[in-house]
């Protein structure tokens, strides 16, 4: 049966071969559902491994040698898929997640010209994103790795006639090129020092490693997930990703490619369990882009940078988790973050098909009565990342705080405060969206609308999915078993049991919950009792709001202290050195040739005699030569 795992991905990839060649000839309902019953295809047959390693006795992991695939005398590389309980826990919200987002697409992308090269990128991002958590070996991750950048970028520059989406989906691919040369490097450097890529070798020798090699692995490997998953300094282009489509964001965000970073992490979690200086490292960069991302949310106004925000946000919280030693609390607010953000951004396109393509929630507003099965599913959303019980958002992220207070309170507050935040912007948005008087045109009051049922049940499930989700890591000091953290404990090498005490746990939970409750009713006097409205003019704005709400200024600073710089190196180069001494040489060359053919050719002058005489004088310097050699 575990045979059967090729086939999951393969599904998707027969998607992408069908679409990508005869979509055009399709009809749009045809193109659509084979991108999206191939998607449901790969979910059903990772249910089914599940279920079957679930079933297997001892640690499972299961390994299926595929084929050979590089085989050197220094250098011996199988293409190999790894099934145990985190890559079959990934495959689940991988598919499961990626199914509803292709069905919700069906509805959402009808009208585009570009339908079925749509589901072709669809498709090939699911492929990749599957190859890169089956892969056993960090090779075949890598090409997972990048596969998924290049879908990204295809994706975001979907509607390529827009000069500023291209822009964006350039931005995306350049910032991961960075990251992606940190885990290459640490790929490298793994091979040098254990002989070998492939994980199950790798681990077993990493604690015979001296613990500076093992921290420069861990260090590379996390700028490569600095890139993928949108940490400080290398975020900024998951906000500007926000120029694809709104199923698109969905699946960056939700299933696919920023978890890629988590998702690394967990399974080299032996390296960081080694080095207290990759682990802090990782805490700290990631607390920090959780705070850094959620005030920059606090004063954005379009409905899906509010939500990337939150994305670098949240997942700044899980890199929190993963830096502390919470590896399967990473992992479950992964698997909750996937059901309310993948609700809340097909929540957001919902609006703004109703909204005729406004993303302003300046001008939106009132939106509750028209939009009913959008704003009780975004509803449910936002209270779940707010972190209110008994929603998952609630479990899953009061799991982390509680393993980062253990370690160190100060980073403990500033995830509290980073969550805070997050409760704020977050009803902000609901509330600006849906409550008060509507603020749009006319034009928009009259084309509200609730969207077709292929986007309002994928919006339902998932609604589900954010209320009952936390089911799988109740606390166990509730004397309940923690699902999560047994399905992972084969897989995570470092287990730090905790010692709390109860009273201390009862406390950071009642805290978290009086903390995301202070917030609500803050934002609530603030947007519902007394209407206030942000300001649409930037310079009404206070200094310090008008310093967040252009996020820091970073985009521009980037640009002037490292862009600007290589333009004027590049212009420099391409003046002096190209232009002057490569075009220069080279003409120079052609030239000295004309030139020369210029004089020679004046030679033909079809003279017959000249010819003669010229024959004899050569006969004559030949012979004088050969008489001065000699």
């Amino acid at each position: 049966m575990f045979n059967l795992i090729a086939l999951v991905p393969l599904f998707p990839l027969i998607g992408f071969i069908i679409n990508g060649f005869f979509g055009k000839k399709l009809s749009k309902g045809l193109s659509g559902a084979i991108a999206t019953l191939s998607v449901l295809a790969s979910f059903i047959v990772s249910l089914i491994i599940f279920i079957q390693l679930k079933e297997t006795t001892g640690k499972p992991q299961i390994i299926v040698n595929l084929f050979s695939w590089i085989n050197s005398d220094t250098l011996q590389i199988p293409f190999e898929f790894l099934i145990d309980p985190l890559s079959t826990w990934f495959l689940l919200i991988i598919t499961g997640i990626g199914f509803l987002i292709h069905l919700y697409s069906i509805g959402y992308m009808k009208e585009d010209e570009g339908f079925s090269r749509f589901f072709t990128y669809l498709n090939l991002f699911v492929f990749f994103m599957l190859l890169l958590v089956l892969g056993n070996n960090y090779l075949i991750m890598f090409v997972g790795w990048e596969g998924v950048g290049l879908c990204s970028y295809l994706l975001i520059g979907f509607w390529f006639k827009n000069t500023a989406y291209n822009n964006a989906a350039r931005k995306a691919f350049v910032m991961n090129r960075i990251g992606d040369l940190g885990f290459l490097l640490g790929i490298i450097l793994i091979f040098i020092t254990f002989g070998s890529i492939s994980f199950n070798d790798i681990f077993l020798r990493a604690g015979t490693v001296p613990t500076s090699v093992i921290t420069s692995i861990a260090l590379l490997l996390f700028i490569g997930a600095i890139g993928k998953s949108a940490q400080i300094p290398l975020y900024t282009w998951l906000p500007d990703a926000m120029a694809g489509p709104t199923p698109v964001s969905a699946l960056i965000h939700a299933a696919t490619m920023v978890t890629a970073g988590i998702y690394m992490i967990v399974r080299s979690n032996v390296f960081y369990s080694i080095s207290e200086v990759a682990s802090e490292t990782v805490a700290i960069v990631g607390v920090i882009t959780a705070l850094f991302a959620a005030t920059i949310g606090l004063f954005q106004n379009d409905i899906k940078k509010i939500l990337a925000y939150s994305t670098v946000s949240q997942l700044g919280l899980m890199f929190l988790g993963l830096g502390v030693g919470a590896y399967s609390s990473a992992v479950f607010h992964v698997t909750t973050h996937a059901f309310f953000k993948a609700l809340l951004f097909l929540g957001a396109g919902s609006v703004i098909h109703a909204m005729g393509g406004e993303q302003d929630i300046r001008k939106m507003g009132g939106l509750n009565g028209k939009i009913k099965i959008t704003f009780i599913t975004m509803l449910i959303g936002t209270i779940a990342i707010s972190g209110l019980p008994p929603f998952s958002g609630f479990f899953s992220k009061d799991e982390i705080l509680a393993h980062t207070y253990e370690h160190s309170k100060l980073l403990w507050l500033l995830g509290m405060f980073a969550s805070m935040l997050t409760a704020f912007y977050m009803f902000r948005l609901l509330f600006l969206t849906f409550f008060g008087k509507f603020r749009g045109t006319h034009d928009q009051a009259n084309h509200l609308h609730e969207s077709p049922s292929s986007m309002t049940i994928p919006l339902i499930i998932l609604a589900i999915l954010s209320v009952v989700g936390g089911l799988i890591g109740l606390p166990e000091f509730w004397n309940a078993s923690n699902w999560m953290h047994h399905h992972l404990e084969h897989i995570i090498i470092r287990k730090n049991p905790s010692i709390l005490s109860h009273e201390t746990e009862w406390m950071l939970m009642a805290l978290a919950v009086a903390a995301a409750l202070s917030v609500f009713y803050f934002t609530y006097l603030l947007f519902i009792k007394n209407k206030v409205l942000p300001v649409n003019k930037e310079e009404e704005m206070k200094p310090w709001q008008r310093l967040i709400y252009n996020k820091y200024y970073i985009d521009e600073i980037y640009d002037m202290v490292i862009r600007k710089p290589l333009d004027l190196i590049s212009s420099v180069f391409f003046k002096f050195i190209d232009l002057r001494l490569v075009d220069g040489t080279v003409n120079a060359i052609g030239n000295s040739v004309k030139s020369i053919g210029s004089l020679v050719r004046l030679i033909q002058t079809g003279n017959i005699g000249f010819y003669l005489m010229t024959m004899a004088m050569g006969v004559v310097f030949i012979i004088l030569l050969t008489f001065l050699i000699k």
